[in-house]
């Protein structure tokens, strides 16, 4: 490493510093999902980040979707992949299915955070219900999707001891005891409310909101969240960014100081995102 490199790497740490202080203590709740949950240099770059996290004082939760794994499963078996208004559908024999590759993506994340240095504690149906769901106003249409009804705060607070980071799957369990299918936002949103999080990260495919469609030059680095229902109505944010965006303004308007978008395919992007000035995603804040 010559003197220039390492005076740079410094000067990085220099600016982080006023951030771990700030945030050190604090909760912070990351939705993890999309391509970022697939390709493994990815993968291991955002669990990375989670471990330094977690290293310098943070207490990151971490919730997980896992769309991809569960299309490919379903495509093996031959069922159809559909969705409605943004959520699948999901009948019961699929729900097993959807719960199986969850809770098997669920303990590879976990073991994966416990590989680089970590302590995760894996939270599934198959240990201890974390979320009591009711089912969705639509589940005529959508089968087997839930929405949430409690969130077990006492499990997932005594799994967020320091150092420690929970790693939770998105299935609730109904009064019946059926497996529900819970858009892991909401969740994610959800318990960001009830703890009181700091922070709420959405981790997606895309950059955050662009003024443009797919043109990066337009990004919108930061946004106040009175300002998204106008971009909503002008069809700036459209498809699968309007619930992104809808979990973080309801995270606000619960109490959450601040919440972002980020594109999980950055290599280290929450390092970035939430460790310097700048920033790489959209910040949407209050007003």
């Amino acid at each position: 490493m010559d003197m220039r490199e390492a005076i740079t790497k410094s000067d990085v740490l220099i600016e982080a510093l006023p951030y771990i202080t700030a945030y050190s203590g604090k909760v912070f709740v990351i939705k993890y999902g999309g391509s970022a949950l697939v390709d493994p240099e990815i993968k291991k770059g955002v669990l990375e980040d989670i471990v330094f996290m977690s290293y310098v004082g943070i207490r990151p939760i971490l919730v997980h979707g896992g769309g991809p794994f569960i299309n490919e499963e379903l495509k093996k078996l031959n069922r159809n992949v559909t969705f409605h208004n943004g959520l699948r559908v999901t009948t019961k024999k699929d729900m097993k299915v959807v719960n199986e590759v969850l809770t098997r993506l669920n303990l590879e994340i976990a073991s994966d955070i416990n590989k680089l240095g970590g302590k995760a504690v894996s939270l599934t149906t198959a240990k201890k219900t974390v979320i009591k769901a009711k089912p969705h106003k639509e589940c005529k249409t959508l089968g087997c999707v839930g929405e949430i009804k409690k969130i077990n705060l006492d499990l997932i607070r005594k799994s967020a001891r320091p150092k420690t980071i929970p790693v939770i799957s998105p299935v609730g369990i109904g009064p019946h005891k059926q497996f529900h299918n819970v858009n892991a936002d909401d969740v994610s949103s959800e318990i960001s409310i009830s703890l009181k999080a700091a922070k709420l990260v959405l981790l997606t495919d895309v950059r955050g909101i662009m003024r443009e469609k797919g043109n990066v030059e337009t990004l919108i680095p930061t946004i106040k969240m009175e300002e998204t229902e106008a971009l909503i109505t002008d069809n700036v944010i459209q498809a699968g960014m309007i619930p992104k965006v809808r979990s973080c303004t309801n995270a606000l308007k619960g109490g959450v100081q601040k919440t972002h978008i980020v594109d999980g395919k950055i290599p280290h992007s929450l390092l970035l995102e939430i460790f310097t000035d700048t920033g790489i995603g959209t910040e949407i804040i209050k007003g």
